[in-house]
């Protein structure tokens, strides 16, 4: 873990060195002299070597400093707790969604193997894999925000203040995003299906008399949890990602705008700490996963 999150902070440092642009100029403005902007840059530290800086925002990040924001004036970190609890709802509810309907849809379609159900399930979930989210997104408001009006086109209402407006807030968010890893997590759970409906014990426990929901339960939706974990925490990294564009359709104050704003703005600071705080949540939640193989699966615990 901490290997990758020395490689993404390295990259997104290459990426923006090589982006073009100056965050000093983004607060200038025709009457900013050419000695003012340079001063500007001298205070925010743009004028050092690359490596330099490197090294000085890894020895804040030693002391948990994800820096100060240029466009905010204040600490990342605190920016970034801020939004994190909507980000983290967003792709909780999105997560759940895609698991409930996709495992739901591919062991429809691993139980009725190379029929219409099994047709129409695999042709959905191709044509969910290849709708962009950002479009989605916006079809989903057309409908049912303008033409219909049963839920907000944007925004988002706390928890804490009104549950029920918060789940209309985040409602079209979370079918975006659910939409797009429900054709995935149903492809990979109909395999994974299939495979365990193809074992000796499977059919032997069909032989013996037990009902086929039975078998359907204990054995093949048990035995295909595994794989099934597995994607989950695949998924889990493309919300995240696709959070990012999402929050910005729906207006969303989320981390994923938060990077949208750094980006639009030049703001160094908070674009290195979003991107490396998203890889931080991705690669806890497949540690966690990998944990939850020795819960489902006890020859994993023996080894």
């Amino acid at each position: 873990m901490v290997l990758v999150l020395l490689l993404v902070s390295l990259l997104s440092f290459a990426i923006i060195a090589l982006v073009p642009g100056d965050p000093a100029a983004a607060f200038a403005d025709a009457s900013t002299s050419p000695e003012q902007l340079a001063r500007l840059r001298h205070e925010l530290g743009l004028d050092q070597p690359l490596g330099l800086q490197i090294l000085q925002w890894y020895g804040h990040l030693l002391h948990g400093d994800l820096g100060r924001s240029i466009l905010l004036n204040r600490p990342v970190s605190q920016a970034i707790a801020e939004r994190l609890p909507v980000t983290l709802s967003l792709t909780g509810i999105a997560l759940a969604v895609a698991l409930l309907v996709g495992v739901a849809l591919g062991t429809v379609a691993a139980v009725h193997r190379a029929r219409w159900p099994d047709q129409t399930v695999m042709a959905t979930a191709l044509l969910g894999l290849s709708i962009p989210d950002f479009w989605l997104g916006l079809m989903l408001i057309i409908l049912f925000a303008v033409k219909l009006g049963w839920l907000p086109s944007g925004g988002f209402v706390s928890p804490a203040e009104d549950p029920v407006g918060w789940l209309r807030s985040i409602a079209l968010p979370a079918a975006t995003l659910a939409a797009i890893q429900v054709g995935f997590i149903a492809r990979m759970t109909r395999v994974a299906v299939l495979d365990v409906l193809d074992q000796d014990y499977v059919r032997t426990a069909a032989a013996k008399g037990l009902g086929r929901t039975a078998v359907l339960i204990r054995h093949a939706l048990r035995n295909a949890l595994v794989p099934i974990l597995t994607v989950a925490g695949i998924a889990t990294g493309s919300l995240l990602g696709g959070a990012v564009i999402v929050e910005q359709v729906f207006s969303i104050p989320g981390v994923g705008r938060l990077i949208i704003g750094g980006i639009l703005s030049r703001d160094y600071p908070v674009i290195q700490g979003g991107l490396l705080f998203l890889a931080l949540i991705y690669l806890v939640v497949n540690l966690v996963v990998d944990l939850l193989y020795a819960a489902v699966d006890p020859r994993i615990r023996y080894e």
